[in-house]
């Protein structure tokens, strides 16, 4: 199953974000991503992949920085070595 949240921001509309778990659901959302989607994955290392799907007409530079670190955090906490354990 492919997880998929909303992200809201103060100054934009809100963001839908998808992830897979393992590697099934990453090739599912291989398969399945649009022109619009932004791919973020941990360089080297076994993890999930995050997609940001663009609003129409946005660029990656329009982008809020914190949905991007929303992004990030999530490929992170989703990888066999990035994982933050407490």
């Amino acid at each position: 199953m492919v997880f998929y949240f909303t992200r809201s921001s103060v100054n934009s509309s809100a963001y839908t974000i998808y992830m897979g778990k393992d590697k099934y659901e990453n090739e599912d959302l291989i398969k399945h991503g649009w022109p619009e989607d932004i791919w973020f994955h941990v360089d080297k290392l076994s993890s999930a992949h995050v997609y940001l799907r663009l609003h129409k007409g946005e660029n990656i530079e329009d982008i809020p920085k914190e949905v991007l670190m929303d992004c990030a955090h999530l490929v992170k906490a989703n990888s066999i070595e990035g994982a933050i354990h407490h």
